[in-house]
């Protein structure tokens, strides 16, 4: 019996129409709100042709990939109640979650900025990403930091 490999993206997504990517569905999936796909694919769409005119000679798809991978955690806390003592426990994350978080965290970094269309603040906070800077590399950084400064509790882990 042949050895599956494990997809990240999860089972029955297919791959989106201009970049035939599997991560790009996802995360249109993701960008989508109350069911309108065509919108979120629209915006996605425009936030990439302004990231391929912004930055010249970089593929837009690498530099999504690129920002999808800077942010990823490697390792995050949870909560682990031990006697009557809750301690932030540091684990390390596994690939799925790893890209929800990234997913999620960009996306509340793009809808945190204020003042321009969803498609600026993406491709603007896609950008930031790429360049290790932005709200979304702030928040894994976070995490990160407030792993190791738990790592003293690392043995409660379960």
């Amino acid at each position: 019996m042949a050895v599956k490999s494990t997809k990240v993206t999860g089972p029955g997504i297919k791959p989106d129409s201009r970049y035939n990517s599997v991560l790009v569905a996802k995360f249109i999936n993701c960008i989508m709100r109350d069911g309108k796909k065509s919108t979120a694919e629209k915006s996605f769409y425009t936030a990439m042709d302004l990231i391929g005119q912004r930055s010249a000679g970089m593929d837009p798809i690498d530099v999504f990939e690129s920002a999808i991978r800077n942010v990823k955690p490697m390792v995050e806390v949870k909560s682990k109640r031990v006697g009557g003592a809750t301690y932030q426990v540091p684990i390390e994350v596994n690939r799925k979650r790893q890209q929800t978080l990234a997913f999620r965290w960009l996306l509340q970094a793009t809808r945190a900025r204020k003042g321009r269309p969803f498609h600026e603040k993406l491709a603007a906070e896609l950008i930031d990403a790429y360049n290790k800077e932005g709200n979304a590399i702030r928040t894994r950084e976070n995490t990160h930091r407030m792993a190791e400064a738990n790592k003293a509790f690392a043995h409660f882990a379960w």
